[in-house]
């Protein structure tokens, strides 16, 4: 029998935002149910926002300014990459999205160290969040991203080759909870379905509830 071939996922993520969380856990389960392997990369919503601050809602304004809380996990994150290879991001932000998003845990210096731990890192590397060491690195993985979809989405982007070898990127989904089983192969199904479509934009309605962490 031969193998089947997978579709690379390439998957944009900050570790900060819950609703780029939902998403990935809902990337996991498609992993299980379609010819799919996603490959992680970092983006930055402060990176995103730093020219706008002034349009950011208050109570995310302060945490995106420079040296911000913002900006401490997605640096540990591009240094683990830079320094262990991209296959250390899947496991760093499962392990750091885990504690920020499931469980509430403060999103210090301790998280950090515990969360690399898990993920069988170095605890020196929750120095580079206080560090501009690697922020041309950061910057430009956030551009790869953000530049197949436009500035004005944010955090996740993902993209997929189309069929006519030219590349399929869109924001979001922004779904909650998390699908499982068939109900993941669906939604990738159709999420494909209309990004491919020539021309489509937009399907959006106002959230009813925040992100479900289950």
């Amino acid at each position: 029998m031969t193998a089947v071939e997978k579709t690379r996922a390439d998957f944009w993520f900050d570790p900060s935002c819950p609703w780029a969380w939902m998403t990935s856990r809902w990337m996991l389960e498609v992993e299980k149910v379609r010819p799919v392997e996603v490959r992680w990369h970092v983006m930055s919503l402060a990176v995103l926002n730093e020219n706008r601050l002034d349009e950011v809602p208050a109570e995310y304004r302060e945490a995106m300014r420079p040296g911000g809380r913002t900006w401490a996990p997605v640096r540990v994150c591009i240094a683990a990459e830079q320094k262990f290879g991209n296959e250390a991001l899947g496991p760093l932000y499962t392990a750091l999205g885990t504690r920020f998003h499931d469980r509430g845990l403060p999103r210090d210096h301790a998280t950090i160290v515990a969360a690399l731990e898990e993920a069988g890192l170095p605890a020196e590397l929750a120095d580079a969040a206080r560090s501009d060491a690697f922020d041309a690195e950061l910057r430009a993985s956030h551009e790869e991203g953000i530049s197949k979809v436009g500035q004005d989405v944010g955090t996740p982007v993902i993209a997929v080759p189309g069929a006519d070898g030219e590349q399929i990127a869109f924001f979001g989904p922004v779904v909650t909870p998390a699908p499982k089983g068939e109900a993941a192969a669906r939604l990738w199904d159709g999420t494909l379905l209309v990004a491919s479509t020539p021309g489509f934009y937009e399907i959006k309605r106002t959230r009813t509830q925040g992100p479900v962490f289950d």
